[in-house]
């Protein structure tokens, strides 16, 4: 059976969906494959975002990662929007959640610290989601 596919949606796609990207990738990769993207894009990733994840993880987000439109991602089965406090993005999908996560662009490390480790504890508990859903269509 392939592994569903999961998109972290914001409309920049240039922070927090970027960071879920990357830890979906780190921590979830056996059980499903990471996409980000946004209606809109930045230049680049957000840098503080970077900076942190590579000193919290190691991963080097620019190494692999870029801001994406939803066009640029394949079919995905799950979205996840981040709280965009805006109309977030539409992605037709089979499972549709919100994170209602803060932006911590343009604020103190610690707020980004903070929205890193949901953003982990989120990735991780989807990951046991999808394993236990399996495990009960076996």
């Amino acid at each position: 059976m392939s592994k569903p596919k999961v998109a972290f949606i914001c409309v920049h796609n240039s922070c927090r969906s970027q960071i879920a990207e990357a830890l979906g990738k780190n921590f979830a990769a056996d059980v499903f494959d990471s996409y980000s993207a946004g209606t809109e894009t930045k230049d680049r990733i957000n840098p503080d975002a970077v900076r942190i994840m590579k000193q919290l993880y190691g991963i080097d987000m620019e190494k692999n990662q870029r801001p994406k439109l939803l066009e640029d991602i394949p079919h995905v089965e799950i979205v996840v929007t981040m709280g965009c406090n805006v109309e977030c993005p539409y992605l037709p999908c089979k499972r549709r959640e919100d994170w209602g996560l803060d932006d911590p662009t343009g604020k103190p490390d610690e707020e980004f610290i903070k929205v890193i480790e949901i953003i982990e504890t989120k990735v991780k508990a989807l990951r046991v989601q999808l394993i236990q859903k399996h495990e009960n269509q076996s």
